[in-house]
């Protein structure tokens, strides 16, 4: 039986990196993201817009854990809540990850009065654990027992990785803090660094993975890297999960480092062309469609209601017919216009179940492939 990796003490931040490997890696990496943030720039209201590839990164960051809900059953649940007929684990998995675009949504707005710190990750905690599998685990708070990293069920014993201990918590939540506000000759192997510790120190009890996934846009656009914390980097991870699992770990096993920086560099400047690309398209698909909309429906509440097909790209007629600020007379007869062109009935109507519509060519998009 292997004996488990212990969390690596006082050896963050690491004293040497191979610089002469990374050096070719973060040109390209700063160049994709420069590029990303420039489009990003140009996006009127990036919360509306990319609303899809906000829940998408929820989805995959979630899967990563464990959770096998699709980008189309979370939209369908929230379109109809319990009457989706999704089985209760469905559901279990769908709360975890609208929790997780909660959460990093509450962290957002909380940057402009906290700084990326302790605080601000327990209160985002709070709201990725509310009402799902391991709210008992002390949600919004650190740990206060010992935790292990492994197969489901594992001991402390059978487990792969031991992080931190509790006692020494504190103290290695005040590195990791200092260390991410502190001036560093290169900010993307900075984030490598940051992101890995955290993942090392393992905080919480649970959900630690999808908070340090989360910490990924928070930094950038802290640092003003992003002009919107919407860096889309688990696509990439739950690709190479294998990699990316067997990377962490050997930063404490054989205090490898700077494999794990390179490659997190690859992964930022792989996923940062493919970020580029989907909200390009999709922002592409806005402006065609605006001027789409207003031109067939003649209606001075056409793009608001193209707002909502973008906030919720699979939704009900009745909620339809319920968007703010559009009489309903106007949206139901505006539904009728982009049905035909835009929407696939995914459910028809059932008695006093109303038909459920997707935009499909932005959902589309948001897969970066035919899925809808």
């Amino acid at each position: 039986m292997s004996v488990p990796v212990h969390y690596h003490y006082d050896q963050f931040p690491p004293q040497e990196l191979d610089w002469k490997a990374l050096v070719p890696l973060i040109g390209p990496a700063t160049l994709a993201l420069g590029d990303f943030k420039g489009l990003l720039d140009a996006v009127p209201d990036a919360w509306v817009l990319l609303s899809p590839l906000t829940t998408q990164e929820a989805v995959l960051s979630s899967r990563i854990e464990g959770t096998q809900a699709t980008l189309g059953e979370v939209l369908e649940f929230e379109a109809e809540g319990a009457r989706s007929g999704q089985s209760s684990e469905k559901v279990d998995d769908i709360q975890e990850i609208l929790n997780y675009r909660r959460a990093i949504q509450l962290a957002s707005s909380r940057l402009g009065e906290l700084p990326l710190c302790g605080r601000l990750l327990r209160e985002a905690h709070e709201v990725l654990m509310q009402g799902v599998r391991g709210k008992d685990k002390a949600a919004g708070n650190f740990k206060t027992t010992p935790n292990a990293i492994g197969s489901p069920g594992c001991t402390l014993e059978t487990a792969k990785f031991i992080p931190i201990s509790p006692d020494k918590l504190t103290r290695g939540m005040q590195v990791w803090e200092n260390y991410i506000h502190s001036d560093q000759p290169d900010v993307l192997i900075q984030l490598a660094l940051a992101h890995a510790e955290f993942e090392a120190l393992h905080p919480f009890l649970d959900g630690n993975g999808r908070l340090g996934r989360m910490i990924i846009p928070l930094f950038l656009y802290e640092r003003k890297l992003l002009s919107h914390p919407a860096f889309y980097l688990s696509e990439y991870l739950e690709a190479h999960r294998e990699e990316y699992y067997d990377r962490l770990l050997a930063i404490s096993r054989d205090q490898d480092w700077t494999g794990w920086v390179a490659f997190f560099l690859r992964a930022m400047a792989a996923q940062a062309r493919e970020n580029t690309r989907k909200a390009r398209k999709i922002l592409q698909i806005y402006e065609m469609r605006k001027r789409w909309i207003v031109q067939q429906t003649h209606s001075q509440h056409a793009v608001t209601a193209l707002d909502f097909m973008f906030r919720q790209p699979i939704f009900s007629g009745s909620d339809f017919t319920k968007i703010p600020g559009v009489p309903r007379p106007t949206a139901r007869r505006i539904l009728v216009e982009v049905r035909e062109h835009l929407l696939r009935e995914v459910r028809p109507p059932a008695g006093r179940k109303p038909a459920l519509y997707a935009y499909t060519e932005l959902l589309n998009a948001a897969e970066g492939r035919e899925v809808f």
